[in-house]
């Protein structure tokens, strides 16, 4: 491989990389409480499946 497909390498995978530990930064920096609003048990959910609609 010559340099001109090492340097668009580089700069390809240093580009993902980046992208990569900058949206994992920004997921794990949220606080708890805009986490807990998001958070629904299954039991909270309501699919109306279960409804006797004879």
């Amino acid at each position: 491989m010559n340099l001109a497909g090492w340097a668009i390498m580089i700069v390809s995978i240093g580009s993902v990389c980046a992208l990569s530990a900058f949206c994992f930064y920004r997921l794990l920096m949220l606080p708890p409480r805009e986490l807990l609003e998001h958070e629904k048990a299954p039991l909270d959910i309501d699919t109306r499946d279960t409804d006797e609609s004879r």
